[in-house]
């Protein structure tokens, strides 16, 4: 069960965000939760928003709540 509230990221991507902390901006990431992919939506500052089975949900969500949804590797 995947329980982080914050996203798990390398430093220098922490340190990218944070330089680009755009509250209006939403980050999509996959992420594993039981053995099964899934798509997490987290804003600028790392706060996770939610957890969806579908990549184009994920971003539909964001996009539905007034957020730019950017991929992040």
């Amino acid at each position: 069960m995947h329980t982080d509230s914050k996203i798990s990221m390398a430093p220098e991507l922490k340190a990218a965000m944070a330089a680009l902390e755009d509250p209006t901006v939403a980050y999509v990431k996959t992420v594993t939760i039981d053995g099964d992919q899934a798509w997490a939506v987290y804003a600028a500052d790392g706060t996770e928003l939610a957890i969806l089975a579908d990549r184009e949900v994920a971003f539909a969500a964001a996009l539905s709540h007034d957020y730019v949804p950017v991929s992040v590797h």
